[in-house]
């Protein structure tokens, strides 16, 4: 058995290989930028690749080769029940309605007059929401029903651009004060509002359909869990000052005290609908309840390093240090197992 992994700086690949080394597990590195990919991978019996939401490349085609190796008969990480609905919240609608899990209310039109129809029946605030977009980016509390007909207006329209360059200048401010970054981050920031990025260039506009969901008053902050091969593990965000927002805040707290069982529980139960390999769940609270915002499989590895521990399906919970990436090698390595046995 011999996995595959594309490499790159600054995310899961280098502790897939770090473990791949301390336990003796072949592997070799790969290229997936390379036209020839699919021929590197007749050594291979899986690849592992994490790819990015915001790189423009990997929007291209990460998913189409991912899904092709799947099946051509490879394992694959992410696979097609794991990564499909990465980055797109309305398919994520569809999905957690369909195996009926606690969503918080949304609402996703494709035509203009039945949005405004709708604009002038439901009752206020609402967050707006793209399709696209991490870290609270391009998320709108939308007060009442005259910025709800213009942000409709727009999105049928010329759209919305994947980059917000006073957004942007925002978040960077917002970082440097609270002492996330340097002040040349906000300088950036300034000379970034003279042009847009390639990513935004390559994908062009979000238009063509409105997307919203129920504004959950009263939370001070969310709570993510992320399960991976039948082990979960979470932080606590608390929501930005001055803001409803707690995605991106950069405030976190991570004590077990602060996460319910039934939760976790929640969050065991909805991986396994879904079949995911790795989830990530965003919950926010209304009456004590917790309702799904939205769901990824890629998640910022050094922000979950200070992790108290983690609960196993039996919510059993396992203090100290653990190694969430090697987890996914663990998975994968024990899906080949059964794949050679079954052959």
């Amino acid at each position: 058995m011999k996995i595959a992994i594309h490499h790159k700086e600054n995310d899961f690949s280098s502790k897939w290989i770090e473990y791949c080394q301390k336990n003796s597990i072949p592997y070799g590195i790969v290229d997936c930028y390379n036209s020839d990919i699919i021929d590197q991978m007749k050594g291979f019996d899986a690849l592992m690749w994490h790819f990015n939401q915001s790189n423009p490349k990997e929007v291209l085609f990460a998913k189409q080769l991912l899904y092709s190796l799947q099946i051509a008969g490879k394992l694959v990480f992410p696979d097609f029940h794991t990564a499909w609905h990465f980055d797109d919240k309305v398919g994520q609608k569809y999905l957690l309605e369909s195996i009926k899990a606690p969503l918080v209310p949304s609402y996703v039109f494709y035509d203009k007059e039945v949005a405004l129809k709708w604009v002038g029946e439901t009752d206020f605030p609402k967050v707006f929401k793209l399709r696209r977009g991490a870290g609270s980016a391009h998320v709108k509390l939308v007060r009442n029903k005259s910025e709800a007909k213009k942000l409709i207006y727009k999105a049928f329209g010329r759209g919305f651009s994947q980059y917000n360059k006073i957004t942007n200048l925002k978040e960077r401010w917002y970082k440097y004060r609270k002492g996330h970054s340097g002040f040349w981050n906000v300088i950036k920031g300034i000379i970034r509002l003279g042009y847009s990025t390639e990513f935004a260039k390559i994908v062009g506009n979000e238009r063509g359909y409105s997307y919203f969901q129920d504004f959950i008053e009263n939370n001070d902050h969310d709570i993510r869990v992320i399960v991976i091969n039948e082990k979960a593990f979470g932080i606590k965000r608390l929501v930005r000052e001055g803001d409803f927002r707690a995605s991106g805040s950069g405030d976190i707290l991570y004590e077990k005290k602060y996460f319910d069982e039934e939760v976790i529980q929640l969050s065991f139960e909805v991986a396994e609908r879904i079949n995911s390999q790795c989830l990530a769940i965003d919950y926010v609270f209304k009456n004590g309840e917790p309702l799904i915002v939205e769901i990824s499989y890629g998640f910022v590895k050094e922000g979950y390093y200070p992790c108290k521990g983690y609960w196993d399906k039996e919510l059993t919970w396992h203090e100290g240090a653990f190694n969430a990436q090697g987890w996914m090698v663990e998975a994968l390595l024990a899906e080949l197992e059964l794949k050679l046995m079954s052959e």
